[in-house]
């Protein structure tokens, strides 16, 4: 039906479309399902795409970094987003604009535009260098995917950590609401 590298590109831009859908904007609710969601979205990539998992060399290097790169994009994305009380409810919530879209939308083109790449471009020079260090075409599509998983787990976390060490608010209460209207309470 569709080649691997259309399917690759249909999940990256899903993943991209669901995590700004999701994020995107203010006093989004941090909500189970709002978590839940990209685990279920990690769950059903990986088995898609996973090939045998490299366990030694430069293959296991190649995911190691993949998995790397993921933890320290899934932590950008936490730093570009901001999580406190909804003024409202009380309830957590968090804001992310459009450094938060750009930084997703980097990660998920350079991972398309490599992908492409991979097939299009450069395919004789990614293969004598996957056969120069012995790495399987397999681990760099595993280290991309573990890339991907790793950066929307991190967010996840990230959010769910920095929702519940809010300070307790009840609704209404101002004690956790940033000072933003310009007066001063009396």
């Amino acid at each position: 039906m569709f080649s691997e590298l259309v399917q690759a590109e249909m999940v990256n831009g899903l993943v991209l479309v669901a995590t700004l859908e999701s994020d995107l904007g203010t006093h989004r609710k941090i909500s189970p399902m709002r978590l839940l969601r990209p685990a279920l979205v990690a769950g059903a990539i990986v088995p898609l795409f996973i090939g045998p998992v490299a366990t030694h060399g430069t293959g296991l290097a190649v995911e190691l970094a993949g998995v790397a790169a993921g933890l320290l994009g899934g932590l950008a994305a936490v730093a570009l987003t901001r999580v406190y009380r909804s003024p409202r409810t009380g309830k957590p919530v968090s804001r992310a604009t459009w450094p938060y879209a750009l930084l997703w939308t980097l990660v998920v083109g350079a991972r398309a535009a490599f992908s492409y790449g991979a097939t299009h471009w450069f395919p004789a020079q990614i293969t004598a260098w996957g056969m120069v260090h012995h790495v399987t075409g397999n681990a760099i599509t595993d280290g991309l995917i573990f890339m991907a998983v790793a950066m929307l787990l991190v967010r996840t976390v990230g959010l769910a950590v920095r929702a519940s060490a809010l300070p307790g608010g009840a609704k209404g209460s101002t004690d956790a609401v940033p000072y933003a209207t310009g007066t001063s309470a009396r």
